[in-house]
């Protein structure tokens, strides 16, 4: 082995005795050199005939993630951000790249940028921005379907959220984005106190009149409307219901928008999968733990952090042919050192879709 000509701030010259940084210099390699060529040693002994080769490529190891490798695609609701009490949507944007996601999606409210306050030029320069960060928006979702809901039994409040449906589904087309999330209806909303129980019946008429307006527009505007499935608020709460409602249109502008958490209280998101098959245009992945007893939103966890069987629902969503966007809703960003989260989701996500084992 050569040893390590002397560091040019040391004392001693090439030629004369090793310093003391030499010589640590000497060991470290000879060390490194050890662990390097110790397979070959391994298979054909120590002898001087041994040729060193590069180490071999370690098997895939379930325990890390999936051993098979999904082509969807990784992205992340903006309610995981501290927006915009302590992060701005250009920040958001850049730490969701940062962190590896492919894609962003987009929380559409009445105040802050996404909103009827904003306009065409406000979402050409949202755009813009994300083009220039180089991160993809997978869609845009809104909280207002519930305080505004699609079929209340209040009529202002239907047309409100008629109306601001309409809005969000302008703002995707003015934003270049196709997917735009629609909850459909609502028997029962358990978070508010101001919405009286629709009859069953009642709610799926008011939600196909609702939905079917929608999509004229939709075709117009060139965006699809994603129904999204919801346990807690009472309607369509089997995929084969989800099926009939968005067959019912006859138009591939109304697709479904599958959240694996929203059904998880008494049943399992592989068996959705399945079923909803090619209509699933969009997925949330939420995690959701059938160990407690609290059926409230506080049930939803961080990803890995629950009782999801991620292997079989990422294996039934391969078979449907699905290769979309897998979009990690939280309602929480942590408090402290928020970051956090976003980088902590984003290696969850590696591991569930096989780019980390």
């Amino acid at each position: 082995m050569n040893i390590p000509a002397s560091d040019p701030e040391s004392p001693a010259s090439p030629s004369g005795p090793l310093s003391r940084r030499d010589a640590l210099r000497a060991a470290a390699a000879v060390g490194v050199s050890s662990l390097a060529f110790e397979p070959v040693r391994a298979a054909q002994g120590t002898g001087t005939g041994a040729k060193p080769v590069p180490l071999s490529v370690p098997s895939p190891d379930p325990r890390r993630g999936s051993v098979k490798r999904y082509p969807m695609k990784k992205s992340i609701n903006l309610w995981a951000f501290p927006y915009p009490d302590r992060m701005s949507l250009k920040e958001c944007l850049h730490l969701a790249k940062a962190a590896g996601f492919d894609a962003i999606e987009l929380n559409y409210d009445l105040d802050n940028d996404l909103s009827p306050k904003s306009g065409a030029r406000e979402y050409a320069a949202i755009r813009r921005m994300a083009d220039d960060i180089g991160i993809e928006i997978s869609g845009l979702f809104s909280f207002l379907f519930w305080p505004y809901p699609l079929t209340s039994n209040d009529e202002s409040k239907r047309a409100r959220g008629l109306e601001l449906a309409g809005k969000i589904a302008q703002a995707a087309h003015d934003l270049g984005v196709e997917n735009v999330l629609v909850v459909p209806g609502a028997v029962y909303i358990p978070w508010r106190t101001d919405h009286d129980p629709v009859p069953n019946d009642v709610c799926e008429r008011r939600a196909r009149e609702a939905v079917g307006q929608l999509a004229r527009d939709a075709e117009r505007l060139k965006v699809r409307l994603n129904l999204e499935n919801i346990f807690f608020n009472g309607f369509l709460m089997t995929p084969m219901e989800m099926n009939a409602f968005v067959d019912g249109f006859g138009t591939d502008r109304v697709r479904v928008h599958f959240d694996t958490g929203n059904i998880a209280m008494f049943q399992f998101a592989e068996h959705w999968a399945s079923v909803l098959g090619p209509r699933i245009q969009n997925v949330h992945l939420k995690e959701f733990t059938k160990k407690g007893t609290d059926f409230s939103l506080e049930t939803f966890r961080p990803l890995l952090d629950g009782t999801t069987n991620w292997p079989a629902v990422t294996e039934a969503l391969d078979a449907a042919g699905y290769q979309g966007y897998l979009t990690f809703e939280y309602f929480h960003p942590y408090p402290h050192y928020p970051e956090a989260l976003i980088w902590q989701t984003s290696d969850s996500l590696d591991r569930i879709l096989g780019r980390k084992s």
